[in-house]
């Protein structure tokens, strides 16, 4: 019964359900009345970003509102969105880019770890890249692990999945 159960910690976005959301926020836009004639554009671009252009940033708030309901739907977490200034585009109209957040930085990295064995669970955790392996040999103290990341996942600013459980 020494046989180490671990997973990892990651932080990754389906890409097929943010293509889906990005077209439905698209045909939204095309179909509502207050947005229909602002020359509203929002692109995806090779997942890295999402940019919105529109002409006022009042259109650009709701386009976002838009953005975020979509996402929400299709089960992908909205800390992957990081907004960049407003800036101005051509014609008078306004710009604002969204890089999407993908993999853990080294900080967070650093700081699941601390967290993890400042919680005292009989777990060891290792930074691999861009995630964290966790492993210990009682699968309880894994899933005490996942449940107290879950619960703190407000300190993070990135969603956090759990992945190969064994």
């Amino acid at each position: 019964m020494a046989k180490e159960c671990s997973f990892d910690i990651v932080s990754e976005y389906d890409k097929q359900e943010l293509v889906n959301a990005v077209d439905q926020v698209k045909r939204e836009v095309s179909s509502r009345f207050d947005l229909k004639d602002s020359n509203s554009e929002i692109n995806l671009e090779a997942d890295k970003a999402i940019t919105i252009t529109t002409c006022d940033e009042m259109k650009l708030r709701n386009i976002y509102d838009i953005l975020q309901s979509k996402l929400v739907k299709r089960n992908l977490s909205i800390k992957i969105l990081d907004p960049q200034p407003i800036e101005n585009a051509l014609g008078g109209n306004v710009r604002r880019v969204y890089n999407l957040k993908k993999g853990l930085t080294q900080e967070l990295s650093k700081k699941l770890v601390s967290d993890i064995k400042a919680s005292k669970i009989k777990v060891q955790a290792s930074i691999q890249g861009e995630q964290v392996r966790v492993s210990g040999k009682d699968k309880d103290d894994l899933q005490a692990v996942i449940k107290m990341l879950r619960e703190n996942a407000d300190n993070y600013d990135y969603p956090l999945q759990f992945q190969n459980y064994r």
